[in-house]
């Protein structure tokens, strides 16, 4: 079992950081059997390519832009996804929305994609996000850590929460 889960998003930009925040402290606060590959995606587009290959399973979390309120939180997973995102947040949707389409050109594409998504109230530049999406930072975690057990990983937690 190959399983990925990436936090995408931009920390000096407020809201738009969540999902980095979010895969940071799930590092530092759980451990996984089998192991899995948590990786900071940042802004990294297309360069994120390789990481996606040869992967059973990929979770994503990261601010997208629904249209709806601020804090609304969805999962979407594999054909949703391009769909979904195609309303572009910022610049590194561009690079999710072309991953997805060049692994499945390549014939690589994992085979569950599952994007967790929460819709941001501010894209400022600032290092703080709102109390909006604050509030639901830890209902991010859980649903990353009960995606990860439907995957099949064992979740162990090594220090409360924060």
């Amino acid at each position: 079992m190959k399983t990925l889960l990436v936090g995408l998003g931009n920390i000096l930009m407020g809201d738009e950081g969540i999902g980095v925040h979010v895969i940071n402290d799930i590092k530092q606060r759980y451990s996984f059997e089998p192991p899995l590959e948590i990786l900071d995606g940042g802004t990294l587009g297309l360069d994120l390519l390789h990481f996606f290959e040869e992967k059973d399973d990929v979770v994503i979390v990261d601010a997208v832009n629904f249209k709806r309120e601020p804090g609304y939180i969805d999962i979407l997973r594999d054909d949703e996804i391009p769909s979904k995102i195609n309303a572009k947040l910022t610049v590194h949707h561009i690079g999710l929305s072309d991953i997805l389409s060049a692994l499945k050109i390549l014939g690589k594409t994992p085979k569950k994609i599952t994007l967790i998504g929460i819709q941001p109230e501010i894209l400022d530049m600032t290092l703080d996000m709102t109390s909006v999406v604050k509030e639901r930072f830890n209902e991010l975690i859980e649903l990353v850590i009960n995606e990860l057990k439907e995957i099949g990983h064992k979740c162990v937690l090594l220090s409360p929460q924060k």
